[in-house]
């Protein structure tokens, strides 16, 4: 019987700015060194559900210039408010269908939705964008089965249960990590600094592909 393939898993809401950011660093480095044999195993931590309100997107495109000006002047390049969506259960859904598929599906699919997101200015709650991307990878979706939020939530109730702190928490084999590759923070004005943090994501790394 062959081994598991080896994974990181990673709580996170789709919306997520800093997850995007995490995400692709954390590719990029699995793709130089590689390691494409880890996958990322990447869980709902519906955020619409932990504030008990929709993400605003007025926040939401704050947080993304301040990004771009302070630590990632390359990405976000065709992120567009006006479609950002309402909700991303239905989204966080199709990447939990996925992962029943395989590691390798769940991972590329989680990938793809926040790059469709935050590089292309795409709305990923349309339903036609979701069929899409179901249809790229082959993945079958009954009529209604990605407004049911049953995956989502078990995925949150999961997430307390393990003392997840926000999006993104990663945990190792061995260790927890909340937003490991930047250092973030408000000012007394209430101002956002983003910093990276080269310690802890190097922690992070060498925890990861240990």
């Amino acid at each position: 019987m062959s081994e598991p393939a080896p994974f990181i898993e990673v709580f996170a809401d789709v919306g997520c700015p800093f997850t995007h950011v995490g995400l692709r660093r954390l590719a990029a480095h699995r793709a130089s060194i590689g390691r494409d044999d880890v996958r990322l195993w990447v869980r709902a931590w519906p955020l619409e559900i932990v504030n008990g309100k929709p993400l605003d997107a007025d926040f939401i495109a704050e947080e993304v210039d301040d990004i771009r000006r302070q630590v990632d002047p390359h990405g976000f390049v065709g992120f567009d408010q006006s479609n950002f969506p309402a909700t991303f259960v239905p989204a966080m859904t199709l990447a939990a269908i996925a992962y029943e598929r395989s590691l390798d599906v769940g991972d590329a699919v989680s990938l793809e939705l926040r790059h469709l997101l935050f590089e292309q200015g795409v709305d990923v709650a349309a339903a036609d964008v979701l069929a899409a991307v179901a249809e790229r990878h082959d993945l079958r979706i009954t009529p209604g089965e990605l407004d049911d939020p049953t995956r989502v939530m078990a995925d949150h109730a999961d997430g307390v249960a393990r003392g997840v702190l926000g999006s993104p928490h990663f945990f190792t084999a061995t260790d927890g990590f909340f937003c490991p590759s930047l250092d973030i923070h408000r000012d007394a004005e209430g101002h956002l600094h983003i910093e990276l943090d080269p310690a802890g994501l190097d922690e992070f790394i060498s925890s990861a592909f240990a």
